[in-house]
């Protein structure tokens, strides 16, 4: 006798035949499962050839970018910032302007190289050419603004994107500035990082480096420089083409008595001095006392 529920009939002891089975919930076709498992295949292997696409893209970037080598004994003839600031005065018919002249870090007033490492870099002697802190920070800024700042760059970041570099605010213009400034410090030494900043370092419409701009705003050499005309220097570096002593920017203003109040803070100059800078930069700039604690102005635009 025979029986449908998969179970030996008592009376012959064969098997009884067992009914098909609608698939389920739980019973899923195996077939959706091929097709999942295959674009899961899929979709890994697409990924692995985009990393391996990137990883391959990094290699070449890195080996293609600019070799520091030549610079521990030689000047550059010109920077990727002169020659971007010269194609924007052709393109808006204007002479191509430059004004540069090479000097030594001994050449240069104290007072004035202080005033530049307190404004931009006060950590430069201390660092590998990269404040991690400082990039994190300009990085999570960067992804809640959809947008790259500006600022927050170490001396040596700064000199390797006016070397090399164009002047927009890409991710992938930063990377190169991250892994050059790596590679300056790797190859050159401290002094001589600063010295090439020093020299071509951006200071007005077509004036680079420090002597430069010692002649071209004060009529005196780098040497020269007094502590305020330092600091109003220094001062300039963030905005160089908005904010000349002769514009009458507040940004500048209160900058450099910042400047020169950071350089008493610090001991680089001495309280009197600090006193004497205060009233040098109210002279030279023609204004009165800035107000406490406000290094901005409506000018404060960031353009390096």
């Amino acid at each position: 006798m025979s029986t449908t529920d998969g179970q030996s009939s008592p009376d012959t002891g064969t098997p009884r035949a067992t009914p098909a089975v609608a698939p389920g919930p739980s019973q899923p076709f195996s077939k959706p499962r091929s097709r999942f498992a295959w674009l899961a295949s899929r979709r890994r292997k697409v990924l692995l050839g985009l990393g391996a696409l990137l990883l391959a893209f990094a290699v070449y970037e890195y080996v293609t970018l600019p070799d520091a080598g030549p610079l521990a004994k030689d000047n550059p003839k010109t920077t990727a910032l002169i020659e971007r600031r010269a194609e924007e005065a052709r393109e808006a018919g204007r002479k191509v302007r430059r004004r540069q002249h090479w000097v030594g870090l001994q050449s240069i007033s104290r007072h004035a190289v202080a005033a530049v490492l307190v404004s931009e870099d006060a950590g430069f002697y201390g660092h590998e050419g990269v404040e991690t802190a400082q990039v994190r920070k300009a990085l999570e800024e960067a992804w809640e603004k959809g947008r790259l700042g500006r600022g927050a760059s170490t001396i040596t970041q700064q000199l390797a994107k006016n070397l090399w570099l164009s002047t927009d605010r890409s991710l992938f213009r930063k990377a190169k500035e991250l892994v050059l400034a790596h590679r300056l410090e790797e190859t050159l030494t401290k002094k001589r990082i600063l010295t090439l900043y020093l020299n071509v370092a951006e200071w007005g419409q077509g004036v680079y480096g420090i002597e430069a701009g010692a002649r071209e705003h004060f009529s005196v050499s780098a040497s020269e420089l007094t502590v305020a005309q330092g600091a109003i220097l220094a001062a300039m570096l963030p905005a160089p083409r908005k904010r000349s002593p002769s514009s009458g920017s507040r940004a500048l203003w209160r900058r450099a008595h910042w400047v020169g109040d950071q350089l008493g803070s610090v001991g680089r100059i001495t309280a009197t001095e600090a006193e004497q800078a205060r009233a040098d930069i109210d002279r030279l700039l023609g204004r009165g006392k800035p107000a406490a604690g406000d290094a901005g102005g409506d000018d404060d635009v960031d353009e390096r």
